[in-house]
């Protein structure tokens, strides 16, 4: 499509283009992502948007560099990626406009002098599978339970491999009594989730949760799961690793009140 473009997002057109599938900024999630990137754009916070003048933002991709990272890795000297996406209509699907994103990213490595590009990837929901960065070229270095896998596309072939934290058997250790829900502004989408959550545990379990709203970057990357902006967790077990809605989240009380 001739038309397509990738722009520079910045706190002056976030507004227009949208961010991570957020286009009205009313809707609930976007103030609390607006504040996050205001705070974190001075740590070198990267969004490129992928748009397109017939039908507005139809992707885009969020990274930082590596020691700034929301997500517990060891990653210094490394672009990490947060999180990509394209096609909010299935004409920009399967176009290659998701290596022209990670194209994107490893330019701005490489300017940087860094020794490559790292992401988190799970077979799961609210993460890119390997599959696109394993076509570009990036090979895994690590894995977490349940499914996380650490990846790396190498621009320095000698420099040592990023890997994941060993936090979650020491953070857990703080949360082993009730209801804690660990979040982040860095995902809009855990703000409706968080909130309908908190009111079904009260309304339904008689269960006050106790909200967590990670501050930095180093409080994410001591999180006891590997999604680093997002986890919930019961009497000292994971029972979310992810964002997650309502309705999954009485699921899982059901069973463990059963």
């Amino acid at each position: 499509m001739e038309d397509i473009s990738i722009i520079d997002t910045t706190i002056e057109n976030v507004a227009k283009l949208g961010v991570c599938g957020y286009k009205n900024i009313k809707k609930e999630g976007f103030p609390e992502k607006f504040k996050w990137l205001k705070k974190h754009f001075p740590e070198g916070l990267i969004i490129k948007t992928l748009y397109s003048e017939k039908d507005g933002t139809q992707g885009m991709i969020e990274y930082i560099p590596g020691k700034y990272c929301w997500r517990p890795v060891d990653a210094s000297n490394y672009m990490f990626i947060h999180c990509i996406f394209v096609g909010f209509k299935k004409d920009y699907k399967k176009r290659g406009y998701a290596s022209l994103l990670l194209k994107e990213c490893e330019k701005d490595a490489k300017k940087q002098k860094l020794n490559g590009v790292a992401v988190v990837t799970r077979k799961g929901s609210f993460m890119a599978g390997n599959e696109i960065f394993i076509k570009n070229g990036f090979e895994i270095v690590d894995s977490a339970k349940p499914d996380f896998e650490l990846l790396v596309r190498k621009l320095n072939k000698t420099a040592p491999s990023p890997k994941f934290k060993n936090t979650k058997n020491k953070e857990l250790t703080k949360y082993t009594k009730g209801l804690t829900i660990i979040r982040a502004g860095q995902c809009p989408y855990s703000v409706k989730n968080v909130r309908e959550i908190v009111e079904t545990a009260k309304q339904d379990y008689g269960i006050k949760a106790t909200i967590v709203n990670l501050k930095n970057y180093k409080e994410a990357r001591s999180s006891p799961c590997s999604f680093g902006t997002f986890c919930i967790i019961y009497n000292g077990t994971i029972v979310a690793e992810h964002p997650i809605s309502k309705g999954r989240f009485v699921n899982i009380m059901n069973k463990i009140k059963t």
